[in-house]
């Protein structure tokens, strides 16, 4: 849902509807630590939700039945939206009814019983050490020519892979959060939550030539501490990450990978495929639950299936 069609949704709703998603929308910033995109997931969700059990004859939230709940998710999934999608919907329902009890708002919580369709279970694309290579070595050629932009595009590529951090931690980092004797980079990932996370020799030389001929290039009187700049010299954003990292990856022959969180997935199934401890790589990711990281331990046996299958003779 766009900005506007929020605005209008949230003009359409019924005052007390209104004022609860605002409260539970500053219960999440200042109590949660939520991001900006996270709070405005949530006012989308739960706009969609009291719009549709306002048509449906609810002017309070006391009005609010599990039977209205399921209706809304039965309609979404009419519209044909993603398990995914309406398993999120789902728990901000349940995030909000029980906000909704602590403060008072209502007496009963009428999303306890609420269910939604079980996530698919997809495995990430993993790029292969030889799709990597490449890749590097094509942004290595393009760097040395001197290009700012290129120069960039490789340093944080190599960065992305070296420690599998998210994109919006990457836009997020400032030039002091990289500690270059010691090659860590302290990250602020979800939840405000601050890690420090190490990355190898060549994303290091990779981010120091971008602080020492590619950054100074570009930087102006907008760009602040930002690590890395766009064109204009103000702070990269994610947008524009995703755009270059599908582009290159659009090079690549046989692979549908098309965004930085394929580089996440790739750098956490090569570390496991390394040796690595399943709880290392936990903290490494800043992953709040080890049941997420677990996913990445399915690639690698699948990877280690196929590689049996072709190679043992009696396979």
């Amino acid at each position: 849902m766009t900005a506007e069609g929020r605005q209008q949704g949230q003009i359409r709703l019924p005052k007390e509807f209104r004022h609860a998603v605002e409260g539970f929308l500053r219960y999440l910033v200042a109590e949660r630590g939520r991001s900006i995109n996270t709070c405005r997931a949530y006012e989308s969700d739960l706009t969609s939700l009291l719009l549709y059990c306002s048509a449906g004859g609810a002017s309070v939230l006391e009005d609010i039945s599990l039977n209205m709940l399921r209706g809304w998710l039965g309609a979404l999934n009419t519209k044909g939206q993603a398990r995914s999608t309406l398993a999120r919907r789902a728990a901000a329902a349940r995030s909000f009814a029980a906000w909704a009890v602590r403060e008072e708002l209502i007496s009963v919580n009428p999303a306890l019983r609420l269910r939604a369709p079980k996530r698919e279970q997809t495995l990430p694309h993993v790029l292969a050490h030889a799709q990597l290579s490449t890749l590097f070595e094509s942004l290595e050629s393009e760097a040395t020519e001197g290009e700012p932009i290129a120069v960039r595009n490789r340093a944080f590529l190599e960065l992305l892979y070296a420690t599998g951090i998210r994109v919006g931690e990457l836009t997020g980092l400032d030039v002091d959060d990289v500690d270059h004797d010691r090659r860590m980079v302290k990250v602020l990932g979800k939840g405000n939550k601050e890690r420090f996370v190490p990355y190898g020799v060549p994303a290091g030389t990779a981010v120091d030539d971008w602080l020492r001929r590619g950054r100074p290039a570009i930087a102006n009187e907008h760009s602040g501490a930002a690590l890395f700049l766009g064109r204009r010299g103000k702070r990269v954003d994610q947008r524009q990450v995703r755009a270059v990292v599908a582009s290159l990856f659009g090079a690549l022959p046989d692979t549908s990978a098309s965004g930085p969180h394929a580089l996440r997935h790739t750098a956490a199934t090569h570390l496991l495929d390394g040796g690595a401890d399943l709880r290392g790589v936990q903290e490494l990711l800043g992953h709040s639950s080890l049941a997420t990281t677990q996913i990445y331990t399915h690639v690698s046996v699948d990877r280690l299936r196929t590689t049996y299958q072709q190679a043992h003779p009696r396979a």
